[in-house]
């Protein structure tokens, strides 16, 4: 409860922080030196979370993940001069949590504001064992305690404990004091481990009842004691049991007590003059002359707007020229931030510049007829390579992976539940028995996302996406060297054949595998055992390569209609464009294709049956069935598959946003009639897309969900591009241009471009299945920006492993890569 004005202090105001890029811990520009104190005057806000300047407390304002179980946003956590840095403040069974370990059930939440309290009741029911957990302002800090009726159950005595979970980048460089005993948080984990019920966990760091953390850093500092006689703290490094672990600090709950079991006294040293450092946002790859260019600055609520923005542009001896200067626009709040605007768009002379505001500088950025040219470069030439399931992906004097799964795959168990969401049920759906080895399996296809598994609807996606590409735009670029029989990949290594065939064909290889080898599209094809699921590192090594195995990877194979209709949809499409390179895959695309629509109408009629795994369950039959007719028809010109889509329209009309993806691509094929019915709609639809100005400063759909939104904002820019070609005086191309710069770096939180491997400031940091490795995989394109109920966007550039936020998945590529053209086409 000490109040500080060091000479650090000031120093870390006026001199530090400014050189700090990343835009979170704010210099007092208007309010002077920074004053830091642990008093903590906090106040339970309107929307139901613990406030005071410079730090907030969320008492399960966000639940655990219902599908991914411990996504490290939930319970109890701390955002500290705007950076989350803790996390899990909850009851749990482990020292370091990992994923996959127990979690309580969340019963019901109780927010009283007058009393500054919350209490949330939980329970793990299949130890019988219910509590309370409270989260209060009083005595200038924040006390969370944990309170039970009954006492602990013997089975959990000595398992239970109070945790709270640091995340490591915010405190590497930093100390701690354990009861005045030194120590540093270490950059990697280093610590003795030992067994507790037969599971191997780490030892404690250090022990004692009062912890400071960082102490040496006031913006970060944290200090934990503990209120009840004989409670000691515990710090452990989960980081020794799973890459993505965590600083912990637990309080083993007692043996033998009812009512309040454990209690913490928790204070965070904060500036009481903080304003969150300005963030400008605008496009990390520039603009082309001729486009809108908006720039988003991005304040700190209690920050009072300056009167200039300054476009500077750069000279060739460095010096800075004033290109335009004028007070910004204010746009107003938007979830915890105040925003203002900068247009900037009468700048059209080619050249490098910059932006300033206040004492903040951007990085570079150019204005030129050819910022988009290469853009889709390091997303086509490797990022989509080295998802390549069943390939050895070499790029010069690296190996990216062998060649993995050459072993798969074997039919999942009946009646079974995957750890990821999926499920095989009653019975395989075809003439493989639990268990047995499927052959033909081990060819195509690529990884999914950070993890290795084949999801085909991810196939079919991509396969109709990078269609899509060919037939619009037809980019002859080849920089990659693709040879199937051999299984080999090697990047920037060119072959006279145009990489998006080639990729093409490599989604076809493992679509068609399918249906020949089970007779119908599968769900897809996932690991066998828990440990080769989380593995990191070379994919190869994750089996023996001998099928047959125990360790080979589990194909599930329930059939549903509309994933045989994708798979339908996909081959017929790719018919139409193999055959430049494949003239034999594009016969037998086809041949399959018809077979599966043929086989889909010769079956009984009745109810759908159940999608198998979480990520298709949107999948909607009668649109599925609608695409799958309109691609064979286009393939093929049979007008029986005319008439099906003539048939099926209506239905889908009635739904026009949620069908307009479908709807705008087959419309320019439909006659007038058709075109002249959708076209109130389209008008409707590009009404709602403007009116998104309103909703946010930057002007388009943003992603409330529990998962980042960039998939939705790269597919809308895709639906808007194609309304503009069918009815050009309806659309408007800045509805495509805003969704491209805002991957790019006009977006909440901070300004990176979330393409990595692209703009001045990319990602840097990813979840892939190098994650590991804290790097990246050029070209691939993370989630973004996810919300953190109620109010706070995140980001994270130093912890990658929030997948929901930094996860590349495989169809946001070829997506990418169709936008940046259509962009490019519209400005030329």
């Amino acid at each position: 409860m000490k109040k500080r004005y060091s000479l650090f202090s000031l120093l870390y105001g006026k001199v530090i922080l400014p050189l700090i890029g990343f835009a979170l811990f704010g210099a007092c520009r208007q309010d002077g030196s920074p004053s830091f104190t642990q008093v903590n005057d906090l106040m339970l806000n309107d929307s139901s979370y613990f406030e005071t300047r410079g730090l907030n407390y969320f008492v399960f304002s966000n639940k655990y993940d219902a599908m991914f179980d411990d996504s490290k946003i939930s319970a109890v956590e701390i955002i500290h001069h705007g950076l989350r840095t803790a996390t899990n403040g909850d009851v749990r069974l482990n020292p370091t949590p990992g994923q996959w370990d127990k979690l309580p059930v969340f019963i019901n939440r109780t927010v009283d504001k007058a009393a500054k309290r919350i209490d949330v009741s939980l329970e793990y029911p299949q130890y019988a064992f219910a509590y309370t957990l409270t989260g209060e302002a009083r005595d200038g800090g924040f006390y969370l305690s944990v309170s039970a009726d009954k006492v602990l159950p013997d089975s959990l005595v000595g398992v239970a404990g109070l945790n709270m979970e640091f995340f490591p980048p915010v405190f590497f460089g930093h100390s701690y004091l354990m009861d005045d005993r030194p120590g540093l948080f270490p950059t990697s984990a280093a610590d003795n481990m030992t067994v507790i019920n037969g599971i191997v966990e780490p030892t404690p760091m250090a022990a004692g009842t009062v912890i400071e953390i960082a102490p040496d850093a006031p913006s970060k500092h944290i200090t934990i004691r503990t209120t009840l006689p004989d409670s000691k703290l515990m710090l452990f490094d989960g980081r020794n049991k799973q890459q993505n672990g965590t600083f912990v600090v637990r309080t083993l709950l007692p043996a033998g007590k009812t009512g309040k079991i454990a209690e913490w006294f928790i204070q965070a040293e904060t500036n009481t003059r903080w304003l969150r450092t300005p963030t400008i946002s605008y496009s990390q790859v520039g603009y082309h002359p001729a486009q809108q260019k908006m720039a988003v600055i991005e304040l700190d609520k209690n920050d009072k707007p300056l009167s200039d923005i300054t476009l500077y542009k750069v000279n060739a001896d460095g010096s800075l020229t004033a290109a335009l200067s004028s007070k910004p626009v204010i746009w107003g709040m938007y979830t915890r931030y105040n925003y203002l605007q900068f247009d900037f768009s009468q700048v059209e002379e080619p050249g490098i510049y910059k932006l300033a505001y206040g004492d903040q500088t951007s990085g570079p950025f150019p204005i030129d007829a050819n910022v988009y040219q290469r853009a889709w470069y390091p997303t086509l030439d490797v990022f989509m390579p080295v998802q390549m399931d069943h390939m050895f992906v070499r790029e010069a004097y690296r190996v990216w992976h062998g060649a993995a799964h050459l072993d798969d795959a074997r039919q999942a168990p009946v009646n079974y539940s995957h750890w990821d969401g999926w499920s095989q049920g009653a019975s395989t759906d075809n003439r493989f028995k639990p268990g047995q080895h499927i052959p033909g399996l081990n060819v195509g296809g690529w990884f999914d996302a950070g993890d290795f598994d084949i999801q085909t609807p991810s196939q079919q996606q991509t396969v109709q996406s990078l269609t899509d590409i060919w037939e619009e735009f037809a980019p002859a670029h080849d920089e990659t060297t693709v040879d199937q029989q051999a299984h080999y990949t090697e990047i920037h290594l060119p072959d006279g054949k145009p990489d998006v065939l080639q990729q093409i064909e490599h989604g076809v290889l493992q679509l068609a595998a399918q249906v020949n080898a089970i007779g119908y599209a599968i769900p897809g094809i996932n690991e066998s055992h828990l440990y080769q699921y989380r593995h990191l590192g070379d994919a190869v090594t994750k089996t023996d390569g001998t099928a047959g195995n125990a360790d080979d990877r589990m194909a599930f194979t329930n059939r549903t209609p509309a994933l045989n209709y994708g798979t339908a949809a996909a081959l017929a499409a790719s018919a139409r464009v193999l055959p430049a390179l494949n003239p034999s895959l594009a016969s037998e695309a086809l041949r399959i294709a018809e077979f599966i629509w043929k086989d889909e109408h010769n079956r009984k009629a009745g109810k759908e049956e159940e999608s198998p795994t979480p990520f298709n369950r949107f999948q909607q039959l009668t649109a599925s069935e609608c695409h799958a007719a309109f691609e064979l028809w286009r393939a093929t010109g049979n007008a029986m598959y005319k008439a099906r889509v003539d048939e099926l329209l209506p239905e889908l009309t009635r739904q026009f946003n949620r069908n307009a993806a479908l709807i705008v691509r087959l419309a320019p094929f439909m006659d007038d009639t058709f075109k002249q019915q959708v076209k109130p709609q389209i008008k409707a639809y590009i009404a709602q897309q403007t009116k998104l100005e309103t909703l946010n400063p930057f002007g388009i759909g943003i992603s409330l969900n529990s998962w980042a939104g960039n998939a939705m904002i790269l597919r809308n820019g895709i639906i808007n591009y194609q309304i503009l070609k069918l009815f050009p005086e309806l659309g408007s191309p800045e509805l495509v241009f805003r969704n491209l710069n805002y991957i790019y770096g006009c977006h909440p939180y901070h300004n990176r471009s979330f393409v990595s491997g692209v703009g001045a400031q990319p990602k840097r940091v990813a979840y892939g299945n190098n994650r590991a490795d804290h790097s990246f995989i050029p070209g691939g394109i993370v989630p973004g920006i996810r919300l953190l109920k109620p109010d706070f966007p995140e980001n994270r550039d130093d912890y990658q492993f929030h997948w929901s936020e930094n996860e590349y998945v495989i169809p946001l590529a070829p997506d990418y890569i169709y936008l940046v053209h259509a962009v490019n086409r519209l400005l030329e």
